[in-house]
């Protein structure tokens, strides 16, 4: 990629799965992944917005515990998993962690949830989503930065918040306002 436009390069760089400069953002095309769901199925993003849009949630993990906050904000969404189905959303959970626990803690996570049938739980094992979206977050018992985007059929951004600490995420309020046919 010497020599190339720079925006080329970014472009190449993005197309092959590299991690972005920057979160992605509202009006955006979402960076498409295949991740493994607890159950063990791939699921694509690409596939799943091929049945509707997509709520995509990103967890913290397990930074050395099940995170409290994550707990209450999937309850929130699954509580509320009604209106998700209503707005035609899908929601995926993606749950990163080392490849080498991810699988267990995301197990032990899941234990006291009963996901809706259009929910999905899925597995970041060594953070290659988390990286490729640039929401690593770098830091002593930390994981990635909870984030929420709302993804059209068509692959756009049209809802994107990120958090830079463990509070400040998207209720399933929010989300199902930011959803609602303007």
């Amino acid at each position: 990629m010497v020599g190339m436009n720079p925006l080329l390069s970014f472009v190449a760089l993005a197309l092959a799965g590299a991690a972005l400069a920057a979160p992605p953002t509202v009006g955006q095309s979402a960076p498409d992944f295949t991740l493994t769901a607890l159950d063990g199925r791939p699921t694509k993003l690409s596939a799943v917005l091929a049945d509707g849009p997509v709520a995509l949630i990103v967890l913290r993990g397990f930074p050395g515990y099940q995170c409290p906050l994550c707990n209450r904000q999937v309850q929130d969404l699954v509580q509320n998993g009604e209106g998700f189905a209503k707005a035609g959303y899908r929601v995926v959970l993606v749950y990163p962690g080392p490849a080498a626990e991810v699988t267990k803690r995301a197990e032990e996570f899941a234990t006291d949830k009963k996901l809706p049938a259009h929910f999905t739980m899925v597995l970041d094992p060594d953070y290659t989503f988390t990286k490729q979206y640039d929401l690593r977050w770098e830091a002593k018992n930390e994981t990635a930065y909870p984030s929420a985007f709302l993804i059209d059929r068509a692959g756009k951004i049209t809802f994107a918040k990120i958090s830079n600490s463990h509070g400040g995420r998207a209720s399933a309020k929010e989300l199902l306002t930011a959803a609602a046919p303007q």
